[in-house]
């Protein structure tokens, strides 16, 4: 019988006579792996980096727009232009509902703002006094907006980083008067960085009470509602408080409710599934590979005829014979799994530190996975070969010398 380390020098000595077939069909499992793992190191640093983006602003958070997005039969056409615009007034109501700790009203739009002779345009959000705290946003210096009725706020305005750096380069922005859309405001805080958001610059801002925002550009209807609830409460009944004081406001449900914790979970299954989906594309380089592993080791076989024979005429059983091939194999896919997990987390690596914008991260989860399936995938492809060598006739083939 063949001992086991004489199989395993045996099969080493097999692949390392032809290194370079050897090293081509490695490649092909490498380059496989290699995929998937830059594959899913791109879609599960997307997956992390947008989670991130939305959790930073709390969990226990809803957005409530106006309109209903979805639509039911049974409406007539009269009933299209009958929303109701959502008002400072509903967000003040909404403070009353159950387990509910903020709600701030919130409108958006772009205006010029202006300071000794320098201006700019820049994105402005009429808020509520609670606005930073419902969005977790912090101050650099100064308050945010006073606690003034926001039906009647007085001239009050926050700066984005970016907008006190510009406006204001070499000195305090605090109590400077500045025009904001053309109206007159007394800068009462800066807020910190936050820096990019989804594409959305909210150093680039500036804040001012939310009535009169609604007035600079002429509007009826709030952009949207936030509100910030208690983190034990069950967020269906949440929902539920939140509707019952709107439907019982409007008449109707003519607005949209959009927990955060429900739009993370829909992200997650999408990010999810693109993350799979470019898994298997990379998986599919792997089959390439498991192909070259089958093609080589039918070659082999042709090749070593002779061998074969010889190893049966000493004792070598059919069985043996199998394991060696499929050790081969094994031994084949391995390295080349090795080889491109070497490779595929080394160029996420340097993407990473090249391009610090695109998010990427290795799943190590995925790396096992993959490794495993190249192991398999060798094993596989070197069935066929390998119970052709071991059903070979000893005698027909040492006469094949």
């Amino acid at each position: 019988m063949m001992r086991t380390a004489d199989f395993v020098r045996f099969a080493w000595l097999s692949l390392s006579a032809h290194r370079l077939r050897t090293f081509l069909t490695a490649l092909g499992i490498a380059v496989g792996i290699a995929a998937v793992i830059l594959l899913t190191s791109i879609g599960e640093g997307l997956h992390r980096f947008v989670i991130d983006e939305f959790t930073q602003f709390g969990t226990n958070l809803i957005g409530i727009q106006p309109g209903k997005t979805s639509t039911h039969g049974g409406g007539g056409l009269g009933a299209i232009n009958t929303v109701r615009p959502l008002s400072i007034e509903d967000a003040i109501a909404l403070q009353h509902a159950p387990h509910i700790l903020l709600s701030d009203p919130m409108v958006q739009g772009n205006a010029d703002v202006e300071h000794a002779g320098r201006s700019r345009r820049v994105t402005l959000y009429g808020t509520g006094h609670t606005f930073h705290q419902t969005l977790r946003m912090k101050l650099a210096v100064g308050d945010f907006l006073p606690a003034d009725d926001p039906r009647a706020a007085r001239a009050f305005v926050v700066l984005g980083a970016k907008v006190a750096q510009e406006l204001f380069p070499d000195e305090n922005p605090l109590g400077a008067r500045m025009r904001v859309g053309g109206e007159r405001y007394r800068v009462v805080g800066v807020m910190a960085p936050k820096g990019q958001v989804l594409g959305f610059d909210l150093d680039d801002t500036v804040y001012i009470p939310v009535g009169r925002a609604l007035e600079m550009f002429n509007r009826e209807s709030l952009a949207e509602i936030h509100v910030t609830y208690e983190p034990t409460a069950p967020l269906a009944e949440v929902e539920e408080g939140i509707k019952r004081v709107l439907t019982a406001r409007h008449g109707r449900e003519d607005y949209t409710v959009t927990p955060q914790q429900k739009m993370l979970e829909v992200f997650g299954t999408v990010l999810d599934a693109i993350t799979f989906a470019v898994a298997a594309i990379g998986g599919i380089s792997l089959l390439v590979g498991g192909v070259g592993i089958l093609t080589i080791l039918t070659i082999a076989v042709s090749e070593r005829t002779a061998e074969i024979g010889l190893l049966r005429a000493i004792g070598a059983t059919q069985r043996r014979i199998m394991l060696l091939f499929l050790g081969e194999a094994a031994v084949l896919a391995a390295l080349g799994g090795a080889a491109g997990l070497a490779l595929g987390s080394g160029i996420a690596a340097i993407l990473a530190v090249a391009v610090p914008a695109l998010p990427v991260h290795t799943p190590w989860s995925y790396a096992v996975v993959a490794e495993i399936s190249a192991i398999v995938i060798g094993l596989v492809a070197g069935v066929l070969p390998a119970r052709h060598a071991a059903q070979l006739d000893p005698l027909e083939a040492l006469r094949s010398e």
